[in-house]
């Protein structure tokens, strides 16, 4: 019983690496969709500005399947960068909402006082806890030796930028998108179950009890041995 549970336990989670895979895939093609769009490759339409807000959704569960993988060997850093940096997504996901839902359907100048007031400073913390959770992560991640490096130096290269919408020149912000889903591409692969690898040294093997055939050949040995003592105890 024990062991069916462990191989159900061992399915269940392979299912959520798929599903968190395929939603890195999903995060880093919608990244790039957006980059395009916001660069004038890709037109602006009502599809692309709905699909939008979706990479940073996407993005929040690429981020909870990779903290899955490194939780082992992370400790409470990991922990504490995956809380960080699924808020901030968890934020940024609400700015690009308000961004393609609400804010064309305002006025300039509401728009604008909106931005110089608490809602400014709200999309200001967001970026900042988006910062600090990435930066937090990729650390813990490194430090795991679980993901590749260069995924997760990628990842990281790209979201510095990438958390800093308003304050770094537009250019920088969409070349970021672009490194960091490649970076979360790289991370994003399901995981390939292999054995444990055992540590220390080998175990003792038991010594083997002998079998009743290899007890009764000893047996005739034996007599057969006594037979010729005797025998030539006669001749004697």
């Amino acid at each position: 019983m024990t062991s069916i549970t462990a191989v159900e336990r061992k399915a269940d989670e392979m299912r959520i690496y798929r599903v968190t895979a395929v939603a890195g895939f999903l995060c880093a093609v919608l990244l790039v969709v957006n980059s395009a769009r916001r660069g004038g490759i890709v037109p602006e339409t009502a599809f692309t500005h709905a699909v939008a807000p979706f990479a940073a959704l996407a993005g929040l569960l690429a981020i909870t399947g990779l903290y899955l993988l490194i939780r082992p060997a992370s400790g409470t850093l990991g922990l504490i960068g995956y809380v960080l940096n699924s808020a901030g997504l968890a934020g940024a996901f609400a700015i690009e909402y308000i961004l393609h839902f609400v804010f064309p359907y305002l006025s300039g100048g509401a728009v604008a006082g909106l931005l110089a007031g608490s809602t400014g400073q709200a999309f200001m913390i967001t970026a900042i806890v988006l910062l600090a959770g990435v930066l937090t992560f990729s650390v813990a991640a490194l430090r795991s030796g679980t993901l590749p490096v260069i995924g997760v130096v990628l990842y990281a290269a790209g979201m510095i930028p990438g958390s800093l919408r308003n304050a770094v020149p537009l250019p920088v912000y969409l070349t970021g998108l672009v490194v960091a889903a490649v970076g979360g591409r790289v991370d994003g692969d399901p995981p390939v179950a292999h054995p444990r690898r055992r540590t220390g040294p080998p175990p003792r093997r038991p010594p083997e009890r002998p079998s009743a055939l290899s007890r009764s050949n000893r047996r005739e040995r034996a007599g057969e041995g006594g037979g010729r003592v005797t025998s030539a105890c006669r001749l004697r």
